[in-house]
Order: structure tokens, then sequence, then C-alpha cells
């Protein structure tokens, strides 16, 4: 398997190319496949705090054995402690139960429009980064609008946006802002869900063409696009599959069939289905 490559952010610090989704890995098992992850060679591990599974993801890291410096640990504040208190205490939160000293990126979560205290949160983030509670910082679902907001309050621009983006929902005008403003893309769903085309014809000649399986040009898909994909899985055979995408490539026809499979159905996106708050 080729070694996982990295980006660096735009505030200096480099992530693996792809991360690991621990929703909804719960208990005992959860661990255990947190575990497996570690094992197979992820070094970056996604949670939040409406994941309720922060302490399953730092009993793992310290089953794994593996040095805290060499696995990111990401984290999330849901939308109702947008509040600056409540961020800050958010975030301390989230360090007891991961027991971590620190997250090596944290997120906003969503930005709550309807009650609008985004920024609020984005302030106590950038002042948890100087504190060094918080090695990067970032948001998730925001528009370019919500991020116009929180730069022209701050002067600082989010390290990434992690938005739903996978081959019949592919971004590409949230990817242009992002390469415009110096945004790392960070995608959840990156295999689609239930809506997942492993077999529309345009994954499947690149899986034959390739001799690998139609989730692995999923996501080397996602990688030649530059985004970052945190795909998730329970079975350690999937788990190493998916991160075994470095030692192929599509060709420019190939990405282009893929990304033709978008579908104009006008969504906008506001936060993860499974997670999706209203407080």
């Amino acid at each position: 398997m080729a070694s996982t490559p990295t980006y660096t952010l735009n505030d200096g610090t480099t992530v693996p190319a792809i991360g690991f989704g621990t929703y909804p890995l719960r208990g005992e098992d959860g661990t255990a496949a947190i575990v497996h992850a570690l094992e197979a060679g992820y070094r970056l591990v996604d949670t939040a705090v409406n994941y309720e599974n922060e302490a399953e993801v730092g009993e793992a890291l310290r089953r794994s054995g593996l040095p805290r410096d060499e696995v990111l640990v990401a984290s999330k504040i849901p939308g109702r402690h947008h509040a600056y208190d409540d961020a800050i205490a958010s975030v301390r939160s989230s360090l007891e139960r991961l027991g971590v000293e620190r997250t090596d990126l944290h997120l906003i979560h969503w930005p709550n429009p309807s009650q609008g205290r985004y920024v609020e949160a984005w302030r106590a983030l950038v002042q948890l980064q100087k504190d060094g509670l918080v090695r990067s910082i970032g948001v998730s679902n925001f528009t370019e609008e919500h991020l116009t907001r929180i730069i022209d309050d701050t002067g600082v621009v989010p390290a990434v946006n992690q938005v739903e983006l996978h081959p019949r929902f592919p971004q590409e005008q949230m990817r242009e802002v992002h390469e415009r403003l110096g945004i790392r893309t960070e995608a959840w769903s990156p295999m689609g869900k239930r809506r997942a085309p492993l077999d529309e014809d345009a994954v499947t000649s690149a899986a034959r063409a390739h001799d690998v399986s139609p989730g692995q040009v999923i996501l080397r898909w996602h990688v030649q696009l530059g985004s970052l994909p945190i795909p998730k899985s329970a079975d350690p055979q999937r788990q190493a599959q998916n991160l075994d995408v470095f030692g192929f490539e599509l060709d420019d026809d190939e990405v282009a069939a893929i990304s033709g499979l978008a579908e104009e159905d006008g969504r906008l996106f506001g936060g993860d289905p499974d997670t999706h708050e209203e407080m």
C-alpha cells in the first residue's frame, strides 16, 4: 500500500489526504473499530460532540499505543454551543472526553443560521488556538456568505470547511470558493451513502481499468479534486481498502465522467443528516 500523502493547511500544519469518519461508532464495538482503523494506517480521526463518541475515540487512541503526536484528532462544536463562553466550554469538555490536552482540528459543526451566533463561536476558536488548546481551526457546512462573515470579523480564514461532497453532489462552486480563499475542502459522506454511484458505468469502468473497487475509485476521485474525504466503515478490510487509493491515478476523462454524475436537484447543504441540529 502506498503511503498516505499530506496537505499543508493555510496555518502551516499538515494533515493526511484521507481521514477516518467515526459516526455512528459507539461503545466497545465502536472503540474496536477505531482501533482497527488506526492499525490500518489512518492518522486523522474525525468525531464531534453530536456523535456522542469522543470518549470512544480517546480510548481507541490510547489502546492503539501510537504516540499522541502521530494521530490528528478532530472534533466539532455543535450548533447549540455557539455563544462565545459556551463554545469555549464545549471545546474544553471535548478535551476531557477525549482525554487529550488539545485537539488537532476543531470545527464549527454547522452555522445554525436561525440563531446566527456562529461568529461568536469562530472568535472562540481563534482564541482557543492562541491558547494552544486547538491546533487548527475550521468550519463545516458553511456557505460562502458564512465564510465571508467570520473572515471579515476576525481576519482569520478557516483551515478547512467540511461539506457534503460526492460524485452526485460535487460542490464545484464551493470548491472554487475554497480555492480562492485558501481553505482545504473536506468531504463528509464522500461515497454518497444510499445514493452512492457504485454501479454507475463511470465508476465501474474505471474500477476495472485500474483493478480496484468502485469505492476506491470514488475516493481517488476525491483525492484528485483536492478534496479530503473522511470515509466511515467498521469493517477492517473495507477500512484498509478505503485508505489504499494512492497507488493508481484516474485519467482526466475518468475524473470528468465521475463528476458528470452530479444531480441537478437544487439541494442546499446545512448539516450532516445523521446529526442535523435544531438546538
